[in-house]
């Protein structure tokens, strides 16, 4: 009977024991689901412009829909790290999520590279035509394997030519100092006109338009209020010359790893924000462009069609350069994509 009850005694602690690791696993799961997911976002830009503007409105759209359970962290303005940090932290898993510029990717691949060619996009509709297209979306995922995984495209604008003195022909560059983006086909653009090229993070370039350590820069008008370098320019000629644009890049190990609810939902955020602000990049711009204008700071030049011409076959050769390490169906497809929506009605 001794035996019986010692028995009955180990089977009744074995189940208590199971009943006991079975609820501290039920209480572990559930802390590990009330965990927050937090995604770190920093950025180069100011709160105002597209990217700013984009980054932000993701952020509350999130909070809307996930409360506690989803946070995104925006860090404006460079305030975290600037663009070459952010493009290593995310690489390692550091940060989750970035949107830096497109010419920022030089580094990595020639493929990005299409989007500084000069004068190929006339427009942000040709831009947005091509991004769209087959060619541009299978661009998204061509760095995955090195940790940047493109969810989508987002737009500042087109850039003009900030100046100490009116460029009304590409000769009037001659011998001036551009600040420029992390691109060699920015610089060889420089060098096609007789510019200087120096790279140069956007943080540093009103300091240095100021003191003269460099004079000139191009920009959108978006950046170009927003940082405030009308301040210190004589002149802005508005030619749209290249295209403005930023990569929308996930860590992949960290996006792939999300449960696939969260993961749908955050796309589907995404894909809605990116809709809504790439369609008002222009009407930022053309805002910012105004108060430029009103501030009586500086003379905006408007070349007319034969002077675009000029600067067109000025820069012309830097497409032969850069053309085969793009892939000449890269180029095609963007050339298509731009013809295309010249020519409709």
């Amino acid at each position: 009977m001794t035996a019986t009850f010692n028995a009955h005694c180990r089977t009744a602690c074995l189940f208590l024991l199971t009943v006991s690791l079975l609820l501290s696993l039920s209480a572990c799961s559930d802390t590990e689901r009330e965990q927050t997911i937090v995604i770190r976002f920093p950025h180069v830009t100011a709160p105002a412009t597209p990217k700013g503007q984009a980054a932000e409105r993701f952020r509350q759209r999130v909070a809307e829909r996930f409360g506690d359970r989803v946070k995104v962290e925006v860090f404006p303005s460079g305030q975290l790290m600037n663009d070459d940090d952010s493009l290593d932290a995310l690489a390692f898993g550091e940060i989750q999520m970035i949107a830096v510029s497109l010419s920022k990717f030089d580094r990595l691949t020639q493929v990005f590279q299409v989007f500084d060619l000069p004068f190929l996009f006339p427009d942000i509709e040709a831009v947005e035509a091509f991004q769209h297209g087959p060619t541009g979306q299978e661009m998204l995922a061509v760095l995955e394997d090195r940790g940047f995984l493109g969810l989508a495209y987002w737009h500042n604008g087109m850039k003009q030519f900030g100046a100490p003195r009116p460029l009304l022909q590409p000769g009037d560059a001659a011998g001036l100092n551009f600040r420029i983006q992390e691109s060699d086909v920015l610089q060889a653009q420089m060098q096609a006109i007789g510019g200087i090229p120096q790279k140069m993070a956007l943080a540093e370039v009103y300091q240095a338009l100021q003191t003269g350590a460099i004079d000139a820069q191009e920009n959108t008008w978006s950046n170009m209020f927003s940082q405030k370098f009308y301040e210190v320019q004589a002149a802005i000629t508005e030619t749209n010359h290249g295209y403005l644009g930023y990569l929308l890049a996930v860590n992949p190990t960290f996006w792939n790893g999300l449960p696939g609810e969260i993961r749908d939902e955050l796309e589907l955020i995404l894909e809605q924000v990116t809709q809504e602000v790439n369609e008002e990049s222009e009407q930022i711009n053309q805002r910012a462009r105004g108060l430029v204008e009103d501030s009586g700071r500086t003379e905006i030049i408007t070349p007319g069609e034969q002077d675009l011409q000029t600067w067109r076959t000025a820069m012309q050769p830097v497409w032969a350069q850069f053309e085969p390490g793009i892939g000449p169906h890269i180029v095609q497809a963007a050339r298509q994509a731009a013809t295309s929506k010249t020519q409709d009605p």
